[in-house]
């Protein structure tokens, strides 16, 4: 089973999500968004499944620093172009363990999809 988790190397959370799958000999894959983006095709599957609500992360910098009139009537359409523009408003991490999607880092989360 492959596992790949997306996000920002900055990112203390994702620094979290890390130590624990290397803390417990889970081979993964990271993938960048800075440096590898994230493709339309990927996030509608994740939307799909978790929902854009889910995947928005309106704490992020990014989306903080928005003009308000980009924030103002959120729906999926408008989330998703946000998304795709600026990974990092990405809720991190997303983990693909084979068909699941888990959003955000919490050890028992990861316990029950990663053996």
């Amino acid at each position: 089973m492959t596992i790949t988790m997306y996000g920002i190397t900055t990112c203390d959370t994702i620094r979290k999500a890390r130590t624990w799958l290397e803390g417990h000999d889970v081979p993964y894959r990271f993938h960048d968004y800075r440096a590898e983006g994230i493709d339309a095709g990927r996030l509608d599957g994740w939307i799909g499944k978790v929902g854009w609500e889910k995947l928005l992360n309106k704490g992020s910098t990014t989306f903080r620093e928005l003009p308000d009139k980009h924030k103002q009537g959120l729906d999926e359409k408008k989330a998703r172009k946000l998304m795709l523009a600026n990974p990092t408003m990405i809720k991190r991490p997303v983990l693909e363990v084979g068909d699941e999607i888990l959003v955000g880092f919490k050890p028992e989360a990861y316990e029950g999809v990663v053996k």
